[in-house]
């Protein structure tokens, strides 16, 4: 190899290594700055710099608060655009209907819920010809209402005799002779008045006791807003206290129309102490009644009627309670009877309280379960709305059976 081959090897081969130095130089990552020239992070040791203190001093003027131009008139807010910084406003207090005339309100929808007995006497007594297999239709139908055996076998046998003396029937006749008669088997003259009038040193107590699903809860928060309507200061006990859902629900009846109700807010509390809390709040803000909601419980559950004796003799206490109402389903016919006979031994119901009644054509367990117990029938149910609770009225109940 000559001196000339040998020389352009050599340039040859520096300029394959110049290409490849300048390619690595370009690949290499940005230089990390040494730890004595970095900036210290921020962290307990270092405060991060503020304004001018963030970075070397330099010659340029700084503006001062003066300084700054300022508008000469600051613009107006439209109107409604401040902001509303005051606390949210408490829910709109109801004001319950009136009670008077609820039960007139409430007629047609009694009315055609219990046609079935009313309407069914009628057509049978019009009859022209009354002969054995009438008279048994006449029974069938007071039995299937849940009238019950022994006030049916006594309303038959005055029909018979009253039949008899009538001779010849008009429409009208029938009727007058059927309303007498289902006043005389609903009781008219019993007492039906709610006992809820302020003793002089502390609230009326109200009970409210029933199964399960039998609407008691509910039931409560409507008798409170009857109460209300009434113009009386209401306290409201949850003593219900295996279901968080039945002191939620019942204080939502309660703030609906201003009323305080006293709960605990652990599950499974003594719902004595709860009851016998809420008679003393009650003392103490001067309420006139106070109304306890307890626990669904099954009649022949012995362990959860025992506990509803408890509850009744620990509020008793602060003296005697004056309603036990014994809320029943009036769908569930001749089983409602049985709850009724053992809530009566434990507690001494005072009155019942029929919920579901438009449900249901059998208006005769009014007349059922006053002869079993002995009490009278004080409200029925008779819808879904938050004022479909009224004072019984015989009168109207057996009007409204017959229209």
């Amino acid at each position: 190899m000559d001196l000339v081959q040998l020389v352009l090897v050599l340039v040859a081969v520096l300029a394959v290594l110049g290409g490849g130095i300048a390619l690595v130089a370009r690949r290499r990552p940005p230089r990390v700055p040494s730890p004595d020239t970095a900036p210290p992070a921020p962290g307990v040791d270092h405060a991060p710099g503020v304004g001018d203190d963030a970075e070397e001093p330099t010659d340029a003027p700084v503006r001062r608060a003066e300084a700054v131009p300022l508008p000469e008139t600051l613009p107006e807010v439209p109107a409604g655009a401040e902001p509303d910084l005051a606390a949210e406003p408490a829910p709109a207090v109801e004001r319950p209907a009136p009670v008077q005339g609820r039960m007139v309100r409430l007629r047609a929808r009694l009315a055609r819920s219990n046609s079935t007995l009313g309407q069914g006497l009628l057509s049978l007594l019009s009859r022209d010809r009354l002969d054995e297999g009438t008279w048994e239709e006449v029974e069938e139908t007071l039995l299937l209402a849940d009238v019950g055996v022994g006030p049916t076998t006594e309303l038959l046998d005055r029909l018979r005799d009253r039949v008899a003396v009538l001779g010849a029937r008009q429409p009208a006749e029938v009727r007058a002779m059927l309303r007498e008669e289902l006043l005389t088997l609903v009781d008219a003259g019993l007492e039906r008045s709610l006992a809820v009038d302020r003793h002089a040193e502390r609230p009326a107590v109200v009970l409210m006791v029933g199964v399960n699903g039998s609407g008691k809860t509910t039931t409560a928060g409507k008798l409170a807003r009857v109460l209300v309507a009434a113009d009386k200061d209401v306290v409201l006990a949850a003593a219900d206290t295996f279901r968080a859902a039945a002191a939620d629900q019942l204080r939502t009846w309660g703030d609906q129309v201003g009323v305080p109700t006293v709960r605990s807010e652990r599950e499974g509390a003594d719902p004595a102490s709860v009851a016998f809390e809420a008679v003393r709040f009650g003392i103490e803000q001067e309420a006139d009644v106070v109304l306890v909601d307890t626990a669904g419980r099954l009649q022949n559950k012995v362990g959860l009627m025992d506990e509803l004796g408890k509850v009744k003799r620990v509020v008793e206490r602060h003296g005697p309670v004056d309603e036990v109402l014994l809320v029943l389903d009036a769908t569930t016919g001749q089983n409602g009877m049985q709850q009724a006979r053992v809530f009566a031994e434990v507690v001494d119901v005072t009155g019942i309280v029929l919920t579901k009644l438009d449900g249901t054509a059998k208006g005769g367990i009014v007349v059922a379960v006053q002869r079993e117990l002995g009490v009278p029938v004080k409200l029925v149910g008779l819808g879904e709305g938050p004022d479909d609770l009224a004072p019984f009225e015989p009168e109207t109940f057996v009007d409204a059976l017959l229209d």
